[in-house]
């Protein structure tokens, strides 16, 4: 099997003039151009499962106002779930562009059942839990601030240490300070990272942090991992190759 994670910055792009004139401009850009570009390199990498960060769920930046997650998994013949990353008391959630902002998750495999967790602590709280016949995820975009972040790791590992089948952990961890901050949740809960090699990923341009993981349980074997070079969004994309050991 294949897993696509890709923080896409709403499809809003990267490059020099994102932060021109102000700083944060760039994410008040229409997104079809980068959007179309992206379906297709999707299409050409041939992912069963992308776990997408930093979706628009249909705001003024997407064509006719359609949902990022709806129009990419119809183009590639897929099922879904999407989700607004702010807890429903959130204030962001009454502001019209914060409102659309969410994370998501794309499969080609019939989808068991999609439920959606809520950190108690930070500013984005969502977790989408997506469970298919033999495999059960979890995708997280971490807080920005270190205490929130710890706690929402601690939660995370409650989650993962009930799961009844092979689980990957996948998202925006948003790792400041390296693995000294997830090494609790390895330790409880026995997952390791595909990314062996603790390759950066972001910025896209030169990379020099690594903030997207994807960790996985013993009963998944790793086949490979790729950190393609495009640049689509500030982030880069992580491709993990893997099979699910039988249970007998």
């Amino acid at each position: 099997m294949r897993f696509l994670l890709y923080n896409i910055r709403y499809g809003t792009g990267a490059g020099p003039g994102f932060h021109r004139p102000l700083p944060g401009m760039g994410y008040l850009r229409r997104t079809e151009k980068h959007l179309s570009s992206m379906v297709q390199w999707f299409r050409d990498q041939d992912p069963d499962i992308i776990g997408l960060i930093e979706v628009d769920m249909g705001s003024y930046r997407t064509q006719g106002k359609r949902n990022q997650a709806e129009t990419m998994a119809e183009s590639l013949g897929c099922d879904h779930v999407h989700e607004c990353k702010y807890h429903d008391t959130s204030f962001n959630r009454r502001i019209p562009l914060f409102r659309s902002q969410g994370n998501a998750l794309i499969t080609r495999h019939n989808i068991e059942r999609g439920h959606f967790h809520f950190f108690a602590h930070g500013v984005k709280r969502l977790i989408i839990e997506l469970e298919l016949e033999k495999l059960r995820i979890f995708l997280v975009h971490l807080s920005l601030g270190y205490g929130a972040r710890k706690q929402q790791l601690d939660f995370l590992s409650y989650l993962v240490s009930n799961s009844d089948r092979p689980v990957i952990v996948a998202g925006d961890f948003n790792t400041f300070f390296g693995p000294r901050e997830y090494r609790d949740l390895l330790a409880k809960t026995g997952l390791v990272s595909a990314n062996t090699l603790n390759l950066p990923t972001h910025p896209s341009k030169r990379p020099r942090r690594q903030l997207d993981f994807i960790f996985h349980d013993k009963r998944i074997k790793s086949k490979t991992l790729e950190i393609p070079q495009v640049e689509y969004s500030d982030h880069l994309p992580l491709i993990f190759d893997f099979e699910i050991e039988s249970a007998d």
